[in-house]
């Protein structure tokens, strides 16, 4: 009998396996990076990281290095400098992140995901969304995904006559869909802002909510686009993996079009992230858009799909006077049958956890 060769995995384990097959299916291709970056790539891009502490160490020649704290930068770095059509490429890496709130202990963060940079079209962000669904999909169908448009954020936080620090901490309230902090900081402007907070439903039946609030030209595109999108997404089975809902207001230092969020049922926080972020890629150089995502599976391992999790189906325990042989062919017959089995001797102290206990006197 052949085995799953999956089966001994962990979940988070089995969940990079399966989204790398997932991606390589619509062409994207690995990319490898090393651990290390040069610091000044990070220092001057620290708008577009999700923490300002940096692990540094200095190199033998006496470069300042640092543990990469993010993926996405180093791949917009090394993309083809002329992009004809799109560069895609797919990642399983760690980052390496100080703790915030004061912890200095150094994480360690497993991230997977996708990106897509050149000629970022419409069927462009319906296939990284499509992904982004089945991703989730590939650990449960208990999932989904909300989306929003930061065009459509930032256009209404414009209309409010706030900048800079006030419109990062009304971006906030909406994040959190606070809405007496939005009126206290909008005032008289809140009216807007209050009604897109409470915008929620699935993407294609909802969008009609955001035309009686959205009239500035800046809004009109973004709801074309959104219209546009969910065509596509009915177009390839998925429309219903998503919600609009305006809480997911990502950073708008880093996303500038759609930007969204994925949620598995039974786990309290988003294990998938990404949006647009044309501007990063424009700053360094290239004259190309870009969309991604990314999933941590290193929560994945919280997910429970059944009964708690166990080391072996079968623990055999022997006495010292067991016959081996007889010993040995108890193990396989379990093993045929599927089953993860470890076998040791009575006297031994430092067992597994188990499902089923045999003894072989």
């Amino acid at each position: 009998m052949i085995n799953d060769i999956t089966a001994p995995l962990r979940q988070d384990e089995r969940a990079v396996l399966s989204l790398r097959s997932l991606y390589e299916q619509y062409g994207y291709k690995k990319y490898k990076m090393s651990k290390f970056e040069n610091y000044e790539l990070y220092l001057e891009n620290k708008n577009f990281l999700a923490s300002e502490k940096i692990v540094t160490f200095t190199d033998p020649r006496g470069k300042l290095l640092a543990l990469k704290p993010d993926i996405t930068l180093s791949i917009v770095k090394n993309a083809p400098k002329e992009i004809e059509g799109t560069y895609k490429v797919y990642y399983d890496e760690n980052v390496y992140r100080a703790g915030a709130d004061g912890d200095d202990n150094i994480k360690e963060i497993m991230q997977v995901g996708i990106e897509l940079i050149g000629n970022v079209d419409l069927y462009s962000e319906g296939e990284v969304l499509t992904l982004a669904a089945r991703s989730l999909k590939s650990v449960s169908e208990n999932s989904i995904i909300g989306i929003s448009h930061m065009g459509i954020i930032s256009a209404l936080i414009s209309e409010s006559g706030l900048k800079g620090e006030s419109a990062s901490k009304v971006g906030k309230a909406l994040a959190d869909k606070n809405l007496s902090a939005i009126k206290e900081f909008c005032g008289e402007n809140a009216e807007k802002l209050v009604k897109l907070a409470n915008i929620y439903g699935p993407l294609d039946k909802t969008i009609y909510q955001l035309e009686e609030i959205c009239s500035s030209g800046k809004c009109e595109g973004a709801i074309n686009e959104l219209e546009e999108l969910a065509k596509v997404l009915v177009a390839m089975g998925e429309s219903e993996s998503f919600v609009l809902d305006f809480s997911v207001s990502n950073d708008m230092n880093y996303y500038n079009g759609i930007t969204f969020q994925g949620f598995i049922d039974g786990i309290p926080r988003h294990v998938l992230s990404g949006g647009r972020y044309d501007a990063l890629v424009r700053k360094t150089g290239l004259n190309a858009d870009a969309i991604g995502f990314a999933v941590y599976p290193d929560i994945l391992e919280r997910f429970n799909t059944g009964e708690r999790g166990f080391d072996v189906d079968v623990l055999v325990v022997y006495d010292r006077n067991a016959d081996a042989a007889e010993v040995a062919k108890a193990v396989e017959k379990i093993k045929s049958r599927g089953k993860k089995v470890c076998a040791m001797p009575d006297a031994s102290n430092c067992r597994p956890s188990y499902k089923e206990l045999v003894r072989f006197d």
